[in-house]
């Protein structure tokens, strides 16, 4: 019967015709055959399944055994024996290889037929140790896929025991690291994957049988894919393995990855690009899970060298996963990862800027509601390094004209972002023993490295760096070729808004700052530090003009004689301060503000003015009474104001830019006696005028103890008292030019031109001629959120003056007559100067129980030209009102700051104290004296409120996405550059440290620390900066 079978299957006969005979034949099954019969159909069944030439052949082979193995049982069992299967899985059959899947499909069949003869377990040990040799031989995807269904299907033919199933998965593990696709067709990929699946099903199920295989099992996927031989590339199918990886595991598994020292540099970096290539896979699930997982861990303990390199080599690759649907979000999670973690250079996101708008068009024309979804993410992701990294509208601009339709997330949400995505900020895998370098504080803002003592320093440049128009300034000057001072500030500008760390050290711009008086490493008086800055500023910029435009008018002029050209270098030099008044210097611009002393002769009404230049004013403590009656005095006066403040004509010019800036003091005195050292006023004064302000200032200099049982005064009632008019008398009469002799005097001082920035320096330190030495007031001041500065605009009347006096002021009518003449209609409106808001940016604290000894640290928030919302007419009682009514309100101040608070809260303040930056509250500000005596408000910065004079942040297309200007390429590549170093620098002390921890136990430091120390404590709880209050170092001068 079987030669006549297989006459008829390889017959020319149709085919219906040979499917009826054949379906006879496998009915005839059912009838007795002797054991020769029964092995001859076995026989040409077998023949057929692995040798027939087209699929009817093996179908009819197929259905031959499944029909007379079925009914003979018994005679199946003797030919389907250990023999045959051994030789069909060892050498094949004829000329059928033994890795051609076909044998496994054969042998399969036949054990679902012998399932329950006895010999099958004879079968299922050999296949147990013929399972793992054929793994070991690195079948194809084919081969292996279709082993793994037979011995997912005969679980009993995995091998046994730990030791053989335990090779047997890593082994497994490794055969599919060595699968390729055998096609690039859909069908083809398709079929592949399928085969991929099967694999790792069949690992998952042995997984989960035996859970002790897991952990070897993925620590042979490790040692594969961190194989540096550049001969063998795995495969990245290994991706189809991580979906059955248990979550729960990812914190034991990348901690042992990160922390093992046999783990090589080399190797961590090959493993992780690998990872990386597996988002490729499709169907693959948790591979974006386990690509972040591994780079917060490895950020975790520092090792940035293989994260930069990581970055840099995939970054690109990771983006053009997003192309790929079926890829898409486990791509986006990572390289959402990659860039807002790689904070310390452009380098990564510029590599993926180029691909970005095609990218976009290409969501925004599928209309698709997931690629919406989609393109949301990505844009917030662009807009977060945009910010982080502004400056580059030649690269930047066609990236906002694309995504222009799109939601832009607010500011405090990509500072969060960002703060929360840096290498730094990620948390510690490495024991709690160790103490890690810290990055950047979370505030986002560094700090400054105190060099010795160099606390004034820091302080102020904290504060100045928060005046947002006056950094923007600094940092879009092109000073490339330079070597300036400005420089230097813009150079440390640049690296307090970018760099890494969390402080940055300051020695190059401390030593070309440093007042030539200044001792090295004893403490200063920031106030007087602040003065000498501005000015070195301002006189450098004055100079640096002057040689640009004698350097022009030489281009214009090369053919002039040396002689004509040395008169023409010192016209220009002689004229340029002159050219001051039209073209301002940065200084100016910022903090400039001019003030108008008036001194009127109550004897002849004669009047004298004078106008000069100021950075900042220095407010004396007014003594209680004046307190009280500083309204009263000024409604006294301003009749007399009126009577002897229009009608005036000067004698005597001298040119503004000839006087330079300075502080003007409380009626411009205190500063001889207050601060010894600064740069003095030039300007020449009468005698009389000195020796009153010097009295004032000694009345005031005695108010050395606090103002016990009366309210605490605020800034506004210093402000007040210093414009308060003052009436000159006894030994303080004014020597007056026209009479000859000396009389009683009025004198008034108005502000009619403000600043940007108002500097406010309160004199706190008053000398005490008894004892010689300077002692401190430690009176509380209220800081009002928002001023308003009474600004008495200059009339054309009056020429500019600066330094000089006008006198022998003639006045042809007294009395009333004259009062008539001075007040038509609507004269009270044109005397009342206009009210300035401004608000607070900055606070200078100075911490110490003397002048001798102490500490600063700075409050700053910022604040721009239009400043916080709905502060800027908040109040009238924190103005100052015309003195026409009052300058003292009647409300407290405290009673409206207190109401001012709620508004505030939604606003950033920091507190700056050397190298650590943390963030704090207004409150804070305004309590810090009541809750540490010591610690005084000193300098304070407050901004005007205007739209129009603050920087334009629309610059270029309006790219500056942060508000910042572009840094130029020198400052960034610097940037950068030590951005690297850092990150080197706390990767090899984190390897260091590892070390140590390997060969010696733990030991915790016992916190034996005030945790309330004050913010300005020189202990662990502050900021430090030399020795302790007793140290002779910390001397204030």
């Amino acid at each position: 019967m079987d030669k006549i079978l297989e006459g008829l299957v390889s017959s020319a006969h149709p085919l219906p015709l040979k499917r009826v005979i054949v379906q006879r034949v496998v009915e005839l099954a059912e009838t007795p055959l002797s054991r020769a019969q029964c092995r001859a159909m076995f026989a040409l069944g077998t023949r057929l399944v692995l040798q027939g030439p087209d699929r009817f052949q093996r179908q009819v082979g197929r259905q031959v055994l499944e029909a007379y193995g079925r009914y003979h049982r018994a005679e199946f069992e003797a030919f389907f024996d250990r023999g045959l299967v051994l030789g069909l899985l060892q050498r094949g059959y004829g000329e059928l290889s033994n890795r051609d899947p076909a044998i496994l499909d054969y042998i399969q069949a036949g054990l679902r037929l012998i399932m329950s003869c006895p010999s099958v377990l004879e079968l299922f040990e050999l296949l147990q140790v013929e399972a793992l040799r054929l793994v070991c031989e690195r079948p194809a995807p084919p081969l292996c896929a279709r082993l793994c269904q037979l011995l997912g299907d005969f679980p009993q033919c995995l091998p046994r025991g730990r030791k053989l199933s335990l090779a047997f998965c890593q082994q497994l593990v490794r055969s599919i690291a060595h699968f390729q696709s055998q096609g690039s067709r859909e069908a083809e990929l398709r079929l592949y994957v399928s085969q991929v699946t099967q694999v790792s099903g069949l690992l998952r199920s042995v997984w989960k049988a035996e859970p002790d295989t897991l952990l070897p099992s993925l620590q042979e996927l490790f040692a594969v894919i961190s194989a540096t031989d550049t001969s063998f590339e795995p495969s990245v199918a290994l991706a189809s393995l991580v979906q059955h990886i248990p979550l729960q595991m990812i914190t034991v598994l990348i901690m042992s990855l990160t922390t093992d020292p046999n783990v090589k540099d080399a190797s961590m970096t090959q493993a992780l690009c690998r990872m990386i290539d597996w988002l490729s896979w499709p169907l693959a699930q948790h591979v974006e899970t386990w690509v972040i997982a591994l780079l917060k861990g490895l950020a975790a303990v520092q090792k940035f060298t293989i994260l930069i390199d990581v970055t840099l080599l995939k970054i690109e690759l990771v983006f053009n996963r997003l192309w790929f649907p079926l890829v898409r979000p486990g791509a986006l999670a990572v390289l959402s990862h990659m860039l807002l973690s790689f904070q310390h250079s452009p380098e990564a996101f510029h590599l993926v800027v180029p691909h970005v708008v095609s990218l976009v068009h290409s969501f925004k024309s599928d209309g698709l509601p997931s690629s919406t979804a989609f393109l949301m993410q990505l844009t917030e992701l662009i807009h977060c390094m945009m910010y982080h990294y502004s400056g580059f509208p030649e690269l930047y601009e066609p990236i906002l004209e694309a995504i222009k339709d799109m939601p832009k997330p607010s500011e405090e949400k990509i500072k969060l972002i960002l703060s929360q995505s840096a290498w730094t900020s990620q948390s510690s895998s490495l024991p709690s023993c160790l103490s890690r370098l810290s990055g950047k504080s979370e505030t986002g803002k560094t700090g400054l490295i105190n060099l010795g003592n160099t606390c004034y320093m820091n302080s102020v440049i904290q504060a100045l760096f928060m005046a947002t128009d006056f950094r923007r300034h600094v940092l879009s000057l092109n000073l490339n070729g330079c070597n300036s001072l400005m420089r230097k500030l813009q150079h440390l500008f640049a690296f307090l808004a970018h760099t890494q760390r969390e402080a940055y050290a300051p020695r190059i711009f401390f030593e070309a700052s440093r007042p030539p008086w200044f001792t090295p490493r004893s403490q200063q008086d920031c106030s007087e530090y602040l003065r000498f800055l501005l000015d070195r500023l301002h006189e450098e910029e004055k100079t640096l003009k002057a040689l640009s435009s004698v350097k022009a008018a030489e281009s214009r002029k090369n053919d002039e004689s040396q002689t004509q050209e040395t008169v023409h270098k010192a016209q220009v030099f002689a004229e340029a301060p002159c050219l001051g008044s039209e073209e301002r210097t940065l200084i100016e611009k910022m903090f400039g503000g001019k003030l108008k002393t008036t001194i009127c002769c109550l004897n002849c009404k004669s009047t004298s003015q004078k106008e000069e230049a100021f950075t900042d004013l220095s407010l004396a403590f007014c003594p209680p009474a004046s307190l009280e009656n500083v309204g009263s005095k000024c409604v006294d006066c301003s009749e007399m104001k009126d009577d002897c403040g229009v009608e005036t004509s000067t004698s005597a010019t001298i040119p503004a830019g000839e006087t330079p800036l300075n502080s003007v003091e409380i009626n411009g005195g205190c500063d001889a006696v207050t601060n010894e050292g600064t740069t003095k006023d030039l300007s020449a004064e009468p005698n009389s005028e000195t020796s009153s302000e010097l009295n004032k200032g000694q009345e005031n200099r005695d108010m050395s103890q606090r103002l016990v049982g009366k309210n605490t005064p605020s800034v506004t009632d210093l402000l007040n008292y210093f414009l308060a008019p003052e009436i000159l008398s006894g030994d303080n009469k004014y020597y007056c030019e026209k009479c000859a002799s000396l009389q009683n005097a009025e004198k008034t001082m108005q502000i009619i031109e403000e600043p940007e920035y108002l500097i406010l320096t309160l004199l706190r330190f008053s000398y005490d001629p008894k004892c010689h030495i300077r002692r401190k007031i430690l009176d509380n001041v209220s800081l009002p959120l928002v001023l308003e500065l009474p600004v008495k605009r200059a009339t054309s009347l009056l020429p500019v003056v600066s330094g000089g006096w006008s006198v022998d002021v003639e006045v042809s009518d007294t009395g009333e007559n004259l009062a008539k003449k001075l007040k038509p209609s609507g004269a009270d409106e044109v005397s009342c100067p206009q009210l300035v808001p401004y608000t607070l940016s900055s606070v200078v604290v100075h911490s110490g129980v003397s002048s001798e000894s102490g500490h600063y640290y700075s409050y700053a928030r910022n604040v721009t030209g239009s400043g916080p919302s709905g502060l800027r007419h908040q109040s009238k009682a924190l103005s100052l009102v015309c003195p026409q009514n009052k300058l003292l309100a009647e409300e407290s101040p405290c009673t409206v700051i207190e109401n001012e608070l709620d508004t505030e809260m939604s606003k950033e303040w920091f507190l700056f104290n050397d190298s650590r930056v943390t963030f704090t509250s207004f409150q804070s500000v305004q309590k810090i004296t009541s809750r540490f005596p010591k610690d005084t408000a000193y300098v304070l910065f407050y901004k005007k409120q205007n739209n129009t004079c603050s920087f334009n942040t629309n610059s270029a297309n309006g790219l500056w996405v942060n508000g910042d200007p572009p840094l130029q390429k020198d400052l960034m590549d610097a940037i950068t550059k030590d951005n690297k170093l850092y990150l080197q620098e706390q990767e090899l002390s984190a390897r260091t440290q590892a070390l140590q921890a390997a060969s010696a136990s733990c030991s915790f430091r016992p916190n034996g620390f005030d945790d309330n120390d004050p913010p300005g404590s020189c202990g662990p709880a502050g900021g430090g900066g030399g020795g302790g209050f007793s140290t002779v170092g910390r001397l204030v001068f």
